[in-house]
């Protein structure tokens, strides 16, 4: 399996029905072993920050066995567009 910040935004995307996918690749020589990820998706909507996660790790889960390192930032398109208005 290749790993890359592109082949994780496209199936989030796709797996979650995320509006909104950003995902970076934090690893200091971009060797695909850390990322980042900001989900905006419905799906997330009237569930804890857990819950959300979850789904996240779910989608993920074949792909985490090999990131080391793994940060999330989940939000619903009514938060995002808060956030988008700071």
């Amino acid at each position: 399996m290749e790993l890359s910040a592109e082949y994780l935004r496209e199936k989030l995307q796709r797996d979650l029905e995320a509006e909104h996918v950003e995902v970076e690749d934090t690893t200091p020589n971009r060797c695909s072993s850390s990322f980042r990820v900001l989900v905006v998706s419905a799906k997330f909507e009237g569930k804890p920050l857990l819950q959300r996660h979850r789904l996240v790790n779910t989608c993920l889960a074949e792909e985490l066995l090999h990131i080391h390192a793994f940060e999330q930032k989940t939000l619903t398109p009514e938060q995002w567009a808060r956030e988008q208005q700071k």
